[in-house]
């Protein structure tokens, strides 16, 4: 399905990246493999991780090249696609994949760890996206797959920084989509369930959390794969804008942002009145304080 396509996968070292370098290999892609090999609170570098998926892809018969610049750097960002057409002559899909936790209560969290997750995970998905863009546009086409989270969609504890990041992704990303449309470049959102490096970072020290967590185990990152060669192939053309969630064997079409509920007085409205009768008559229709598993509360098929 991607037979000479050139496609970037950041944090491509392992977990769920390192299943999308592989597996848009195999259905015929040319790999940038970008990871720069640190640790989930993203502390630390070593190529190590991106040149072995990249040994990997050559072992199959695959071509691909390791790349370990920053995403959260206009200027490693850059350098990021650089290397695709320095490699391979062109740039056709950019996945955007690279994270880091840095999990704490809201009203414990540093600013340091707030900037750090934005950085890399919002700027980071803005910065390789805006430097691909030029390329897109001049030759009429691409693909942008921005991974997103429930924690941002839904909701999680602990994850301020994180959950606002992966919303951002998810409105950045339609952003993407509406303003590229023109140029025939599609844009698309994936939120995983998959046991990974990040995800290892969970506590399990209640009975309900190992219990979660062993759940968790169950959805392989190699199950989201399939998903995201789909929307990286030109056979994905009438889907853009779009929030897809992966669970297992599960395919998700996410809701997105709609009016849900109304009221109007010809008179307008009071503080009094609101609390009165604008605030009874939606209060059926409240969300509540819902965190992910709440809202996915089976276990994976």
């Amino acid at each position: 399905m991607l037979k000479n396509k050139v496609v970037v996968v950041t944090g491509a070292g392992g977990g769920i990246g390192r299943d999308f370098a592989l597996a848009m290999a195999v259905h015929g892609a040319k790999v940038v493999v970008n990871d720069i090999g640190a640790s989930v609170a993203g502390e630390g570098k070593d190529a190590g991780p991106a040149q072995k998926v990249v040994e990997e892809i050559k072992a199959q018969g695959g071509a691909a090249v390791a790349n370990t610049d920053s995403v959260a750097e206009w200027e490693s960002a850059n350098r990021i696609v650089k290397t695709a057409i320095d490699a391979f002559g062109r740039i056709d899909v950019v996945v955007n994949n690279a994270g880091i936790l840095r999990d704490r209560f809201f009203f414990n969290m540093s600013v340091e760890e707030w900037k750090a997750v934005i950085d890399v995970h919002l700027n980071g998905t803005f910065y390789v996206s805006r430097a691909a863009a030029p390329y897109f546009k001049s030759q009429n086409s691409g693909r942008y797959i921005n991974m997103t989270s429930t924690s941002g969609l839904i909701g999680n504890f602990g994850q301020a920084n994180y959950a606002a990041a992966k919303l951002g992704i998810a409105a950045l990303s339609k952003s993407m989509a509406m303003d590229m449309a023109r140029y025939q470049v599609t844009s698309n959102c994936i939120a995983p369930f998959a046991w990974s490096r990040m995800i290892g970072t969970i506590p399990a020290e209640t009975p309900e959390q190992q219990a979660r967590v062993e759940k968790l185990k169950r959805m392989q990152t190699a199950k989201i794969a399939p998903l995201a060669v789909y929307l990286a192939s030109d056979t994905s053309q009438e889907v853009s804008g779009q929030i897809f969630a992966v669970r297992a064997n599960e395919l998700f079409l996410m809701s997105q942002n709609r009016p849900l509920r109304s009221v109007h007085r010809a008179e307008g409205w009071t503080a009094q009145t609101i609390a009165e009768q604008a605030i009874p008559a939606m209060r059926a229709q409240f969300y509540a304080l819902d965190r992910s598993q709440d809202v996915f509360s089976w276990d994976p098929i």
